[in-house]
This record gives structure tokens, C-alpha cells and sequence, in this order.
């Protein structure tokens, strides 16, 4: 499995990295918060980690540290514009729960 960017997820990563030539392209993960146990984190990625896995697409690399990867993996983001606003949305399979405002989730071996 890999995490992958749609159109215009893609199309917006690449912008950034135009804007940032020193990176060398995105880092994805998790971090622990929120009332559901996980948030999606999303930057761009200044140096390759130890242990980090790259997935590569349309000359774009995301990379991913070994603790979020079970956590991610299947991952599919998107770049939404709606009215005002815009936003990165993640469709992450591994995801069973959110919480009421959908800024954390759960996975099935929280509740293990």
C-alpha cells in the first residue's frame, strides 16, 4: 500500500515546493491529540528521516516515519477550496472513528 495525493492535493504540494526549492518534498504522519487519539499532521519534509518509508508520485515524494506508517498506510489526500476556505482532507482507510469536529481519529488498534 502507499499514500498517495489526488489532482489537486498533488497540485498543491507542488506549488509549495516551488515556494520552498530547499525541501525535499512532504512529510505525512500522525501525532497524538485530540478527544479520538490521532491527527493527521502534514508538512514539508527538510531533511529524510531514519526509518522514514518514501512514496514517490508524478516527481512528488511523501515521506513517512515508522510509527505513523501502520497508521497511514492506504491513505489518500485531497486539497479542498470551499467557499473561503481550503483545506487538506485525508480519506484514511485505517481511520474507525472520528471525533464530533473530525480533526482526530481512532483505529481499530486503539481499541484493542
Amino acid at each position: 500500500m502507499s499514500v498517495t495525493l489526488a489532482p489537486a492535493a498533488l497540485a498543491r504540494v507542488q506549488h509549495f515546493l516551488t515556494e520552498t526549492p530547499t525541501a525535499l518534498g512532504l512529510r505525512f504522519g500522525v501525532t497524538r491529540t485530540g478527544c479520538s487519539g490521532w491527527q493527521h499532521t502534514a508538512d514539508l519534509a527538510r531533511e529524510q528521516r531514519e526509518g522514514d518509508t518514501v512514496f514517490e508520485q508524478d516527481g512528488v515524494r511523501i515521506f513517512v516515519d515508522p510509527i505513523s506508517l501502520p497508521l497511514v498506510e492506504g491513505t489518500r489526500i485531497d486539497f479542498l477550496k470551499q467557499g473561503l476556505g481550503e483545506m487538506f482532507v485525508f480519506q484514511n482507510p485505517n481511520a474507525t472513528a472520528e471525533c464530533g469536529c473530525g480533526e482526530s481519529f481512532t483505529t481499530s488498534a486503539d481499541a484493542a
